[in-house]
């Protein structure tokens, strides 16, 4: 069954990245449909997704998974930058 994780990090206005979505079947579909719709890039590790999946919607994700989802923001940012802010 397909899941799927929306992480939201602000740089100043939040002190780290927050779970704002996260769902399976139809959900995850729903999540990834409203990603596309605003040209949000969508990054698939399902080790990531599965320690994701422990935290509550809108709590900071634990220390403990800053490198992981710093590594995921790092490809966000080149793919934002190599495709002038919008991603397909």
């Amino acid at each position: 069954m397909k899941e799927a994780i929306a992480v939201r990090y602000d740089s100043g206005k939040e002190t780290s990245p927050r779970v704002i979505a996260k769902g399976k079947g139809h959900i995850a579909e729903k999540i990834l449909e409203v990603a596309r719709e605003h040209n949000i890039p969508v990054h698939q590790d399902k080790a990531l997704v599965e320690m994701l999946t422990m935290v509550e919607l809108f709590d900071e994700i634990p220390a403990e998974l800053y490198a992981a989802v710093a590594e995921v923001l790092v490809w966000v940012y080149r793919v934002n930058k190599g495709s002038g802010g919008k991603t397909t």
